[in-house]
Order: structure tokens, then sequence, then C-alpha cells
């Protein structure tokens, strides 16, 4: 077995090291996007892919757009995980499961700023219009930004939604091809934000429907006022918005790369708020009176996937051998520390359908070189690792982790090449499918666990782009879509159970670790709360002065 060298801080150096950093960038950077007296700074890790979250399923996206800028139907009350309303007042299902009707509130008004003024608030038309935007190949914004919905893609949503009706200025139908018991779910997320028709119909008639992707327009508790790439993001205070709850002058999200350089800021006052702060700083923000750290499981996983769709990973015995060669054991304790579980399927614990009896790959080298063996892969085979640049909350070392990886897989024979990229670079070239494993993960969207199985393993998530392994299976496809035909989580967990065993039999991806999840924040930022479904929601904190 590999040695691991487990590296102890020394807290007060790294301490003053913070505060020198801290102090040599803090003028120049805060006196240009200064907040004021009654503003937030958010110290995030990268820049948003899009301002629209229907065309992508990055965190980072949903941390900047999904919850400032932008309102959903239906919501996920953050801390009793309950669907809640949203811009619907009210829903009803029909009793044959088939069709969604949704009472929409009155007097809710789109943003104002210096690129658009809209002329009416927001009614049925602005739901039609974003909903059908990733459903209907026809629709006039279809194919702007690339044509890509890789979300709704990979449930293949657009096909499960038959029409969008409305029944009057606030009242909407949605009509389903079959009954679908995490629509609903489907419908709270991240992705499924609201647009405005008319900021659409206005930037076609201008011929530059792109920027509706670029300078949003929404209902949501804040403006956009300016994205300087990889420096800073400003909103601006919705001051019409419809919902009773504290809203600060601006927000600000900081883009800050370093996970020190962020920890640095926190501790300085520079920022209010800090994104993924690192397993190795959590002691240092206990320790500090001035600081919070919130902690939650989290509904995520991280994992290690196999590319399925070319050799020798589209072999099940060499995809076997190398899970076995690694000691997962050793990768929770030295990337992750005490603050994640070991995974041995997709679901958490937190998850109605974990199954506990579920048993994963064991560390055997020897088996592992002996099934190398047996399928032709001899001393000197190499393959590549690609490894995340950034850290994410399922995985907050990729390459840390793909290091030690490779020193385990030396051990049987196989040479590791680790391959990473700038972040948005990674995830463009990860598009082209050019990889033979990569670790990555994914955290739930949602509380219903078909949120993992479909986006991260169906045969429609191939092409979607959220299935890295590329493995398609009929007999899984049918027990996960059979489950949804179901409402009672007792048969459906059976059957995600069954779905299991497919997946513990095939190893399209090694699950590693489910991490809990931390927010840290200075002490006077008050109401923030950890979304156990991904983005950070500002609207409703505040800061006591």
């Amino acid at each position: 077995m590999p040695k691991v060298k487990l590296l102890h801080t020394n807290w007060r150096w790294l301490t003053v090291s913070i505060f020198t950093c801290a102090f040599l960038s803090a003028c120049t950077e805060f006196m240009e996007f200064n907040p004021g007296k009654n503003g937030l700074v958010y110290c995030s890790e990268g820049n948003p892919a899009t301002f629209n979250p229907q065309l992508v399923t990055s965190g980072i996206t949903s941390d900047a757009v999904s919850y400032q800028i932008y309102d959903r139907l239906i919501e996920f009350d953050p801390v009793t995980s309950k669907i809640v309303p949203g811009l619907a007042s009210s829903w009803i299902i029909s009793d044959d499961g088939l069709i969604y009707t949704f009472q929409l509130r009155k007097n809710i008004q789109f943003h104002s700023n210096n690129y658009f003024t809209p002329s009416r608030s927001f009614n049925a038309d602005d739901v039609i219009f974003s909903i059908n935007r990733w459903r209907d190949p026809e629709h006039p914004y279809h194919n702007i930004s690339g044509g890509q919905y890789p979300y709704f893609s990979s449930l293949e949503l657009e096909k499960v939604v038959e029409d969008v009706k409305r029944i009057n200025g606030y009242r909407i139908e949605i009509h389903l091809n079959k009954p679908d018991s995490s629509f609903l779910a489907n419908l709270a997320t991240d992705f499924a934000i609201v647009l405005s028709a008319e900021y659409g119909e206005y930037l076609l008639r201008k011929g530059i429907p792109e920027m509706l992707d670029h300078d949003p327009i929404g209902t949501g508790p804040f403006r956009f006022q300016k994205h300087q790439k990889d420096r800073y993001i400003r909103y601006f205070k919705n001051d019409k918005y419809w919902r009773d709850i504290p809203i600060v002058d601006q927000l600000i999200f900081d883009i800050t790369p370093s996970s020190s350089m962020r920890l640095a800021k926190l501790m300085t006052g520079e920022c209010d708020v800090i994104s993924l702060p690192a397993h190795s700083e959590l002691e240092i923000i206990r320790e500090r009176p001035n600081l919070q750290l919130d902690e939650k499981p989290g509904l995520n996983v991280g994992f290690w996937a196999f590319n399925t769709s070319r050799a020798p990973f589209n072999n099940v015995e060499v995809r076997k051998a190398l899970a076995m060669a690694i000691d997962k054991s050793t990768l929770l304790e030295a990337v992750y520390f005490d603050s994640a579980i070991r995974a041995n399927g997709l679901v958490p614990p937190s998850s109605w359908a974990y199954q506990e009896d579920l048993k994963g790959t064991s560390y055997n080298p020897v088996l592992a070189k002996e099934l190398l063996k047996k399928n032709g892969i001899g001393e000197g085979f190499s393959m590549d690792i690609w490894a995340m640049p950034v850290e994410r909350k399922y995985n907050p070392n990729a390459v840390m982790m793909a290091e030690i990886m490779q020193a385990y897989l030396r051990k049987v024979g196989v040479e590791v090449n680790i391959v990473s990229f700038e972040w948005n670079s990674f995830r463009r070239r990860l598009t082209e499918g050019n990889y033979d494993s990569i670790l990555i993960g994914w955290s739930a969207d949602n509380g219903d666990p078909d949120n993992f199985y479909r986006p991260l393993l169906s045969c429609a998530s191939i092409e979607s782009g959220t299935n890295r392994a590329k493995w398609c299976s009929e007999k899984f496809d049918e027990l996960i879509n059979e489950a949804l035909t179901y409402s009672d989580e007792t048969t459906r967990a059976a059957l995600y159970h069954a779905a299991n065993a497919i997946i513990a039999d095939q190893i399209p991806l090694v699950p590693i670790a489910h991490a809990y999840r931390y927010q840290a924040y200075r002490n006077n930022v008050k109401n923030l709360e950890i979304n156990p479904f991904g983005g950070i929601r500002f609207g409703g904190v505040y800061k006591e002065q």
C-alpha cells in the first residue's frame, strides 16, 4: 500500500500569512467594489459559465444566478426541504397524474435597469416562454447559446412534457405524456427559472437574442449590474421584490479562486461570506470568535467515472480491477479529513432511497493485478485521470486525490497521467469526451433520488453530458423509469436498490464519498441557511451593524 503523507498545518504561521496576503490585496480590490454599509460581499470560487442556469449544471452558476436573479414556480424550503409556493401560489394535480395546474401570483415585477424596462408584470406568458425554450425545438430561443439544456435533457423532460397551456393570464396547465413522481421536484430546482418573455421578444427585435443569457432579467431579490470576469459580479437590490424579506442594497460576488485568500478576506472583513472553505481551514474558522461555521450532511456524491465508450474501459473486468486497486479509506482520510462518509452507492444516507447493506468494491491489489493481466493489461499500461482544478462540495481537492490514486495504480502496473485545466476550459474539453476517466461528482438539485440516478447514469444523460461514464444499460433504465410511475417510497426504493445491484456489478463509476456541507461567514451576517440542494440564497440575508 502506498504511503500517504498527511500535512499538519501550523495554524499560527498560516494565520500570519493570511493577514499578510489580505493586507496586500485589500486596498485596490475593496475600493473597486465597496458595497457600502448595507451591502454584502461573498467570496466566490469562480466565474459563472452563463447567466442562465437552464444552459448548464454548474454549481458556480447556480450560486451566482439561480437564487439571486430569478424565481421559480415552486421552490424547496432550505430548512424543511419541502416544496413550497414560489411564483405559483398553489397547484393541483389531476387524479391520473398527467395534468398540473398552477395558479400564478399577480403584481410581480421584472427587473428594470439600464438595458431593459418592462412594460408589464409577470404572467402566464413568461412561464410558457421559459418552459418551451428548453423543451420545444421550434421555440425562437431554443438554439440560442448552443441549444443545450443538460439537466432537462438528462431526465428527458422534453419528452415527459406534452404541452404547456395558458388558461388565463394567471393560470397555466402543464400536460405530461406519462406520470412522473419526480416532476414537481424537478420544477423546484435551480434550473427551472422563469425568464421574461417580453425581454426575450425585445432582444429578438434588436437582433441580439443571446443577450438574454448574458444580461439577465428576472423577478428575484437582486438586479444584475455588472460582471467583471475573474474579478467580481455586482448586484443591486430589487426594490420591487414581491417577498417581504430583508435584502441588502448591494451584493458583490468577489471572485477569489484561492481558498486561503478567501479565508484571508473573511478574517479581515473584506468578505462577509465565503464559498467552500478548505477542510484544512475549518479549525481556524471554529477558533475565531467573530466567525461562524455551519455544517450539514450533504446530498452529494464524489466519484471516479470510467469512460466506458473507449477501450479498455468498456471491459467490466478492467473497471473492476482498477476499482479494487484503490483504497477509498485512504482517500477519505487524506482528502476529506473527517468531513465525509464513505460512499458505496450514489445516494447518501440522508435520502429515503439509501441502501444500508449495499456493498462497494473492496481494496484488493493482488486480485486487481490478476484481473488486469487476464485482460491483457500488462506493466506499463498508461491511462489518464482527469481532475477538476476547483474545489467542489463533493470533492475538495480532486488533484490531490488523483495523485494518491496514481501511487496506488502504479503498484498494480498502471501508469497514470493527471490531466487538469482552468475550470471553464476543463468543462468545455470534458464535453468533447476525450478522457479515460475523471474525478468529479454531483450535488442533488432536489430531494428525489431520481436526481442522482437519471442525470448520472441513464442512457439519455450520455447525450446531455451529465453521464460522465458514457454508460448505457437498458435494464437499468427500465428500473429507474419504472420507479417514476409509483408515488409510494417503499416500492420506488426497492426498484432503486435493484438498480444499485446493476451499478455494483458493472462498475461504470466508483462512488467515493458523500461530503458534509460547510458555510463560513462573519457572525454579524444573519439569516443565512445552508441550502441542502445547492445554490446559496442571499435574499433574506442581512448584516447587523
